[in-house]
């Protein structure tokens, strides 16, 4: 099996603070799959500030026998976006991926071209734009064992220059998973995953900079049975957020969700956020 790639290591413990929550955010998910295999994806969001609506619709067909993928995309921006992936095809392992972006309104189109390689103990990923100077991102992963290594860098053929260098260790056990990275030697940050038991994940991120500026943050999550859970989080800057997940049916699940300043708990600023999730 294929190690974690360079950015899913210490993903588990990063899912305890960013997943579940949807602050200042009502949202509306619908999936469904036609009886061909064409997957249909309707989305729609509105901020609570502003009220501004915007949506999508993400079309998937999936041709198993080709290895090839293709999805579409169109949002209320007047965006088309399309992708096409082909894997295991040009060599075992290869994943071969084209994008596309055309906005009608300006004329103007964009395109990136990205590959994933993986192997047993190995796992590499890279990406570039398809213009004329573009930026070229690589990242690699070694695995073995319960250990996980990986490297980012980003070459900049406009500027002939390096212009990232990032390192991530992680180590998996039975039930906890822990990393530490390093972004240009000048932001570190470590964070813990622990499942405590069936229902209950924990989790610890610190984050410090070379300015001397640090964040630190504890977050868990509680199934309450099969069909609710709630979770909670709070940094260092005494913000609060708390989560709760009902499934009102099979296919559809609601989230709601708030974050709190407890410095200013008596001031407006606070943030609600509803979450609707249907699937067929």
């Amino acid at each position: 099996m294929a190690p974690p790639s360079f950015s899913d290591i210490g993903k588990q413990s990063r899912d305890v603070f960013g997943k579940g929550y949807h602050f200042g955010l009502m949202k509306l998910e619908v999936k469904s799959k036609a009886s061909n295999g064409v997957e249909f994806t309707c989305g729609g969001s509105s901020p609570v500030d502003t009220g501004v609506v915007s949506g999508n619709l993400e079309t998937k067909y999936k041709c198993s026998d080709y290895g090839v993928t293709l999805t579409e995309k169109w949002n209320t921006d007047n965006t088309l976006s399309s992708t096409l992936d082909v894997t295991d095809k040009i060599m075992p392992g290869l994943k071969v991926t084209l994008d596309g972006t055309f906005k009608p309104a300006a004329g103007s189109f964009a395109g990136k071209l990205k590959t994933e390689y993986k192997h047993d103990r190995l796992l590499i990923n890279s990406d570039m734009g398809l213009t004329s100077s573009p930026v070229i991102n690589m990242s690699s992963s070694v695995g073995h064992g319960p250990w996980a290594l990986g490297y980012s860098t980003a070459f900049d053929t406009g500027k002939a220059a390096v212009v990232k260098n990032n390192l991530a260790l992680g180590y998996s056990a039975n039930d906890m998973v822990l990393h530490v990275t390093a972004n240009d030697a000048k932001v570190f940050g470590g964070g813990i995953y622990h499942k405590v038991r069936p229902g209950l994940e924990t989790g610890v991120s610190v984050n410090t900079s070379a300015a001397g500026n640090t964040d630190f943050g504890i977050g868990c999550k509680y199934d309450l049975g099969s069909d609710a859970s709630i979770r909670a989080k709070v940094d260092n800057s005494s913000k609060v957020g708390v989560s709760y997940q009902q499934s009102l049916r099979p296919g559809i699940t609601m989230t709601v969700s708030a974050l709190l300043d407890a410095n200013k708990i008596n001031q407006p600023g606070h943030k609600i956020g509803c979450c609707l999730e249907m699937q067929a």
